[in-house]
């Protein structure tokens, strides 16, 4: 497997590309706009050709290349099937298994952040069939967890933000290896490490948040930092209801 990662150490944000290099496909998560032509570019290189664009969810923080890399390289762009976007998209289910030539990728739908809100566990088939890592999107973080309050109901968010993390994170191997969408620097979440990845073990043992009981995790989500600057603009552009978004 080719896997790269892409981070923003000024605002705290991660993308990720990755695939099958004997096959050539390769898919590209959570993909920044001002990076559509350095994503094509490496895969190129790299004798792969992005055959999916996903987006764990609807950004509120910055502008997604989603649609314009899917777009310029003829690749197909996914969110999970709850979007609400005015945007073409393949919609993604619950469980579904998306083929990236060896590398296989199964979809964790983990709303709590965002309704849409999915994780994506990673296979190389070349290594073995047990999953070798999971890129939990704004779901769950290194340190931390996602925020609740940005699409409202807040304490509704934060109890099934909850109960996903504990049932469908925190029974994957202990071994996985955790790769979030954001880590220290981001607003999308409070108290996150500036160290970008983890394991699930590693966050059962010390995520100070997932060792509190339902009620208590609620309440400590309710002290979030103040919501990204033009968060409605930018959500707005990135559902394709304003700008010039694909």
């Amino acid at each position: 497997m080719i896997f790269k990662p892409y981070y923003y150490f000024e605002t705290g944000c991660a993308a990720y590309l990755f695939g099958c290099g004997g096959l050539g496909k390769c898919a590209v998560v959570d993909a920044h706009e001002e990076d559509v032509d350095a994503y094509a570019a490496f895969a190129e290189s790299k004798g792969m050709r992005i055959t999916r664009v996903i987006d764990t969810h609807v950004h509120a923080d910055h502008r997604s290349g989603g649609p314009a890399l899917a777009k310029k390289v003829g690749a197909t762009y996914c969110l999970h099937e709850s979007a609400d976007v005015a945007l073409a998209f393949e919609p993604l289910k619950d469980g579904q298994e998306i083929e990236l030539g060896n590398t296989r990728v199964k979809v964790l739908h983990t709303p709590g952040h965002t309704p849409e809100s999915i994780s994506l566990v990673v296979t190389d088939l070349r290594r073995g069939a047990d999953p070798w890592f999971v890129l939990t999107g704004d779901t769950l973080f290194v340190g931390a967890v996602g925020r609740p309050d940005l699409p409202g109901r807040a304490r509704e968010n934060a109890g099934e933000l909850h109960d996903n993390i504990h049932a469908k994170l925190l029974t994957l191997p202990d071994e996985l290896e955790v790769y979030p969408g954001h880590f220290s620097g981001s607003v999308c979440g409070a108290g996150m490490s500036g160290k970008p990845s983890s394991t699930i073990a590693f966050e059962k043992r010390w995520n100070p948040l997932l060792s509190k009981s339902r009620e208590d995790f609620i309440d400590a989500l309710c002290d979030v930092p103040p919501k990204p600057a033009e968060m409605a603009t930018i959500i707005r552009i990135n559902q394709g209801r304003e700008g010039n978004t694909p």
